[in-house]
């Protein structure tokens, strides 16, 4: 942290994620000032500075090699997550990093254990979880309003047109590391373990659509059971046109929850019904991905800020990206092979 009290941050990669990062650093510059901003093109650092009035570097060996920065902000192709976070670690600063962890279980596996041997913190971009809806529903299932849970279940229906797709990379294997599990289902999946618990078994389908020319799935649906006995179901895709909001429902045995968009409802058998707003939630359900308020995002900020300041782990930590791409990895095994995969919850990572 520098003589001004302020922590000092670089940012890696000045893409389509870049935005609510930034006007979220931008609304805390009572707390952090950016160094420097890297994009290998040209063209994205003029822009950048244009937008923003912020400092660029032609390098991003600068963020790495500048003792005074506290941490990273990355938010580059997930291909490229693994060896970054190596670099930010071997030079000893904190790491926020884009969903999802990296392409592969097992590159994932390797950022959070990197993150671990250098202790430095590692904290993930699940903006979600921040909105009002989803945290006053957490606080009740764990407060046991609910009662226990018999089912939950995800949808997610958004719509991305052919031309999102014919950018170079995006839809890949090689440089996404999948189509709409980690890309876009990856924030409701988080969401649904957080509140339920990750499933032990799913049995799933999953395919690529006529809609879309890509390499992976735009369409998937899938059965899921806990290990408290509950089931459920989770659908998602990219080939629902217009685009919906996404839906998390929880079925308990003294209430329900339903979370749709910005709104909800919680009806409890006692008779109680709370309603749920959240004004600045995360939409992007359509064609243009990026159509949501940075408000979340700033909570995300807000509080790997404070984990610094109070030598904390962040809310969401690598573990929790973990836990999702253990059950994508899961949906996709079974699909492929034609039957049930199984999840084992608590060895995610090795002893």
């Amino acid at each position: 942290m520098a003589a001004s009290g302020k922590f000092r941050v670089g940012i890696i990669g000045l893409g389509m994620a870049s935005p609510p990062h930034v006007l979220s650093l931008l609304d805390l510059t009572d707390r952090v000032d950016v160094v420097g901003a890297f994009s290998p093109s040209a063209a994205r650092r003029s822009d950048f500075h244009a937008r923003f009035g912020l400092p660029t570097v032609e390098n991003v060996d600068a963020i790495f090699e500048e003792r005074s920065i506290d941490y990273v902000v990355i938010l580059t192709p997930p291909n490229t997550h693994l060896e970054l976070v190596q670099r930010a670690a071997q030079a000893g600063k904190h790491v926020l990093l884009e969903k999802p962890l990296d392409v592969t279980l097992e590159r994932s596996r390797q950022v959070i254990e990197t993150a671990r041997q250098a202790s430095v913190r590692l904290g993930i971009t699940f903006q979600r979880r921040f909105r009002t809806t989803f945290v006053e529903t957490a606080r009740r299932i764990a407060e046991g309003e609910l009662g226990g849970i018999v089912s939950a279940s995800i949808r997610l229906a958004n719509w991305r047109p052919q031309s999102y797709y014919d950018e170079p990379g995006r839809g890949t294997l090689a440089r996404d590391g999948g189509g709409v599990l980690l890309t876009q289902a990856i924030h409701t999946i988080d969401q649904l373990i957080a509140l339920a618990g990750l499933p032990v078994e799913v049995s799933c389908l999953a395919v690529t659509s006529p809609i879309h020319r890509m390499e992976t799935e735009d369409l998937v649906h899938a059965t899921l059971r806990f290990g408290n006995g509950a089931i459920g179901v989770l659908s998602a895709t990219t080939a629902a046109y217009p685009g919906f909001p996404d839906s998390i429902e929880i079925l308990g045995t003294k209430g329900s929850a339903r979370l749709e968009g910005d709104g909800g409802v919680i009806n409890l058998m006692d008779g109680r019904t709370f309603l749920l707003t959240d004004d600045t939630a995360d939409r992007g359900s359509g064609a243009d991905p990026m159509d949501f308020s940075h408000h979340n995002h700033r909570a995300v900020h807000e509080d790997f800020l404070m984990a610094l300041e109070k030598d904390r782990e962040p809310s969401v930590q690598g573990i929790d990206s973990l836990a999702a791409h253990l059950l994508i990895d899961a949906l996709l095994r079974s699909a492929k092979e034609g039957e049930t995969a199984y999840l084992k919850p608590f060895t995610i990572l090795p002893k």
